[in-house]
């Protein structure tokens, strides 16, 4: 963007914010790499011929659950923390083996920051990410997807055996 393009993004997020500070051209900057990325995937996949398959009602439940898991994942776990470190901050625990982050960095840095802790935003990178590969490398794509589809299923499994156990603790008390 120009600097005076720069410069009407700038004023735009001063009447927009309403006297809060928002990171519009950060905001910006996050769709235009998204659009790029998604562009280029649509590009690559029409000069090497390639058709986007038909998914079947399975393929939709695998990709949704592992763009759930995945998104939540690369948000929200402790483990995956250090990829977040550079535009986040460690606000307090978020329950089992997750955080809440806040973002620290400003402008680009900033609206980087939003989408790396918030597992809503990051699903359609995700989505995105896993839907392409459905294109490009079915067999690979549905076996991480798979790998993500049973981590889910594991979690949901162990958050349910946990809260029977509470719930057989305090019937015993």
């Amino acid at each position: 963007m120009t600097n005076p393009a720069r410069r009407a993004v700038e004023r735009l997020a001063k009447r927009y914010g309403q006297g809060s500070s928002r990171p519009l051209y950060g905001y910006l900057t996050v769709v235009a790499v998204y659009s790029g990325t998604a562009a280029t995937a649509a590009a690559l996949a029409r000069l090497t011929g390639r058709q986007a398959l038909r998914l079947a009602l399975s393929d939709v439940f695998l990709l949704t659950t592992a763009t759930h898991k995945l998104s939540r994942l690369l948000t929200k776990d402790a483990v995956t923390s250090p990829l977040r470190a550079p535009f986040t901050r460690y606000q307090e625990p978020a329950g089992e083996g997750e955080l809440n982050e806040g973002v620290r960095a400003s402008g680009t840095g900033h609206a980087v920051g939003e989408l790396l802790v918030c597992p809503f935003c990051a699903a359609v990178w995700v989505a995105t990410g896993l839907t392409a590969g459905m294109v490009f490398a079915p067999r690979l794509t549905r076996l991480v997807a798979t790998t993500f589809t049973a981590v889910a299923g594991s979690d949901f499994l162990n958050l349910g055996y946990d809260a029977a156990k509470q719930r057989l603790d305090q019937l015993a008390s």
